[in-house]
């Protein structure tokens, strides 16, 4: 099975004009033309935080259906982390992992079942300091060791500026890919977003999207990869 899919930091809607512009999103994320999308900063920051982009956006603008993760009726995510998945595909399961450290943060788990097999999608967003990255890649690793048999992509937001340290919780386990500099979108300097594969994913061609649109849309630009799953657990 051959698949493309994407991560993107959409900073609640607000994009470097100081807008909200939750369209402006969706048109980005149209053209990526992903399979499956993991978003970070999905909701809004404060009180019960409703979807930065709205269900109904997502529902008549693009061609996804919102895998619901969130454990309220108003939030796309959970800790802003969501996943849009394209209508061909079907979700077999979901589950959030809470991640330690002192700022809260998550992750959000989905087994896809696509016409050749199942395969896993896990989206997240790290914390602000690298000792604590390190605890919540731990925490990742350990919950995915579960199913090594299945392939397995991780993507997010890592927060990480050093292109040599702080993934060392992955190794042995999956292959580290940085697509390219995704932050600042006015001026991208460094590689914060990142795709992870497991051995029974392989990496054909990554990249990041910076349109004209995407520049202005939030302070990260979207990246993608497409990749290649070797083996595959039935869909049965």
């Amino acid at each position: 099975m051959k698949l493309r899919v994407a991560s993107y930091n959409i900073r609640k809607c607000i994009g470097l004009d100081r807008k909200r512009r939750p369209l402006r999103i969706a048109n980005v994320i149209n053209k990526i033309e992903a399979d499956v999308i993991v978003l970070q900063e999905a909701d809004k920051r404060l009180g019960v935080r409703p979807a930065a982009l709205p269900h109904a956006i997502v529902a008549q603008e693009t061609d996804y259906t919102v895998v619901e993760l969130s454990q309220n009726d108003v939030s796309l995510g959970w800790h802003g982390n969501a996943i849009l998945l394209r209508k061909e595909f079907s979700l077999e399961s979901f589950s959030r992992i809470k991640l330690p450290g002192l700022e809260p943060r998550g992750a959000v788990l989905a087994e896809i079942a696509g016409a050749s097999g199942m395969f896993r999608i896990i989206g997240t967003h790290l914390g602000l300091a690298r000792r604590h990255r390190r605890r919540q890649l731990t925490e990742l690793q350990e919950n995915l060791a579960v199913r090594k048999d299945m392939p397995t992509i991780l993507l997010g937001d890592f927060n990480e500026w050093s292109k040599s340290s702080g993934m060392e919780p992955l190794e042995g386990h999956f292959e580290v890919h940085s697509p390219g500099r995704s932050f600042h979108a006015a001026r991208p300097i460094a590689a914060l977003d990142r795709i992870a594969l497991n051995p029974l994913v392989e990496l054909r061609d990554a990249g990041v999207v910076e349109t004209l649109q995407s520049r202005i849309a939030s302070d990260h630009l979207p990246v993608w990869a497409d990749v290649t799953l070797r083996a595959h657990a039935s869909a049965d």
